[in-house]
């Protein structure tokens, strides 16, 4: 085929204008033409390129991709002629950089099957393991770099013990929810596939306002629900919307850190307030806080309850002082002994209180779905808030989850899930006692993960001690807030997660623990 060929691409066809009409075969990597051409065009504008021929600048290009990944060891090129066609060059010039590649080790060629890029070659570094641009490097803003030097948040990706804050999916009634999702599709069809209301889906909103009327005792309607992707979305809007840089935020020493960095990224001055057995414990001089950021129900991590004389000095102190209180009702459906403390956004009078809960701790974490029950005068801006964001959540999820709680699924599954949980917590504080006595758990009412203590100074050593037996022991250590020219006084010990466990998987995580050659203390 000559050089000048005319080649024009109708919808994946690789036509001749000056031959007769040839079907372009399909590749299993579409990609790969894209790239050789790119590399190919490149060694015409570098240094040493532009004198080069087209077969070395063609051979160059098939080093280049395959040194540096783009082409992994095994994969398929196109055939010769399929090449030729893309780079507008002649087929002989394709034929001879195949041929020479194939004498330098980088290709293989094998009649009736096509040309493959050698096996035998070093694999190339990902760009995953590839060396991270440290932050000053990569051009970041002040905002950025405070971000990234929070960082971040990331759960575990897999039920291994003793990870903290995963549901048990063995136990998710997948069989309803499909037959849910089918359903939804067959009867609204095209209307979820469409953009929906930032403020979230209308049904949802509704039995979510009911719920949460009914079983913690929230005062809210439909109006004043804001649906998010995460409770962590929630707190970063709301940290956007409320704080200026230097603005106070109180947050609960120690406490959740996925809270303390949305805020930190905001520019907040944080002031962590010590917690004891009743809860967060401000001193008669701590700052005055433009924002105060709670888990009443139940502590995160030690699992306490705010008491309810907390809670109404709390709610008068920041009437008082006109502050925000962020109330993270992360997991209080799972309670197991006795019954929680209503929210503590019934108790208030004065709209001071943004009550934040997710669906991802009782029902499953890529459902994506969380909310905010808002004061009215935020409303409004949380919505807009919401539109510069991400928009909104997806509507076929939000439809199949409002179904899955109107038809009772959700309150059964609840219940389940309550029983399961319960006896699985109970199983790992028999373990522990039985085998353990460096270990000192601190029993909570609910949720899905117990802190326990350590001795003193041992933290890391423990819990290198415990990687190398292949169990997970998330630390508390890192839940603690340093504040800048204060020692920190932290408390050593894990924040082990067991809901996601059967009690084999318990048994056998102890007994790896248990068989550990600690120090005697």
């Amino acid at each position: 085929m000559a050089e000048n060929s005319s080649i024009i691409a109708v919808f994946g066809l690789m036509i001749n204008a000056n031959f007769k009409p040839m079907i372009r075969p399909i590749m299993p990597a579409l990609s790969q033409p894209s790239a050789l051409i790119t590399l190919f065009e490149n060694t015409a504008t570098n240094g040493s390129g532009a004198a080069a021929g087209l077969r070395d600048r063609l051979c160059a290009a098939l080093r280049q991709a395959i040194n540096s990944g783009a082409l992994a060891g095994g994969e398929r090129l196109p055939s010769s002629r399929i090449l030729a066609c893309d780079l507008k060059l002649s087929r002989v010039t394709v034929e001879a950089a195949y041929a020479q590649a194939e004498a330098e080790g980088y290709l293989q060629r094998h009649t009736g099957k096509g040309t493959f890029v050698s096996q035998s070659l070093p694999r190339a570094p990902s760009s995953r393991n590839s060396k991270v641009i440290p932050p000053g490097l990569a051009g970041l803003s002040a905002r950025g770099e405070k971000i990234v030097a929070t960082g971040g948040c990331r759960d575990p990706q897999s039920p291994v013990a003793f990870a903290a804050g995963s549901p048990d999916l063995r136990a998710f009634p997948l069989k309803i929810w499909k037959q849910i999702t089918a359903r939804q599709l067959r009867t609204q069809g095209e209307r979820l596939l469409g953009y929906g209301d930032p403020q979230g889906y209308l049904p949802l909103r509704e039995v979510l306002a009911s719920y949460l009327q009914q079983s913690r005792g929230v005062i809210c309607s439909a109006e004043h629900i804001l649906i998010t992707t995460s409770s962590q979305q929630a707190l970063q809007l709301l940290a956007m919307l409320l704080i200026d840089p230097a603005d106070r935020v109180w947050v609960e020493q120690p406490g959740y850190p996925g809270a303390r960095n949305a805020f930190a990224s905001a520019g907040a001055d944080i002031c962590a307030i010590a917690v004891d057995e009743q809860g967060m414990a401000p001193e008669a001089d701590s700052p005055v806080p433009r924002l105060m950021y709670l888990t009443p129900s139940h502590h995160y991590p030690t699992g306490v309850s705010l008491s309810l004389s907390r809670r109404l000095h709390l709610l008068e102190y920041a009437k008082r002082h006109n502050s925000w209180i962020i109330e993270d009702d992360y997991d209080s459906e799972l309670h197991y002994d006795g019954r929680p403390l209503p929210a503590m956004q019934g108790l208030d009078k004065h709209q001071r209180v943004i009550y934040v809960g997710t669906f991802s701790k009782v029902l499953f974490p890529s459902l994506r779905l969380a909310y905010a029950v808002l004061p009215p005068a935020l409303v409004a801006p949380m919505v807009m808030m919401r539109t510069v964001n991400d928009g909104h959540s997806s509507q076929l999820m939000q439809a199949v989850t409002a179904e899955f709680m109107q038809a009772g699924h959700f309150a059964s599954h609840l219940r389940l899930s309550r029983q399961l949980y319960h006896s699985r917590r109970d199983h790992l504080l028999a373990q522990i006692k039985q085998k353990i006595e460096w270990l000192t758990p601190q029993v909570a009412a609910g949720g899905l993960q117990l802190a326990a203590r350590l001795p003193a100074g041992q933290e890391p050593h423990f819990s290198a001690l415990a990687a190398q037996a292949g169990v997970e022991t998330p630390r508390l250590s890192p839940l603690f807030t340093a504040s800048a020219g204060v020692v920190t006084q932290h408390q050593d010990g894990w924040l082990l997660g067991f809901s996601a466990l059967t009690p084999a998987e318990i048994t056998a995580a102890v007994n790896r623990l248990a068989s550990l050659q600690v120090p005697v203390i």
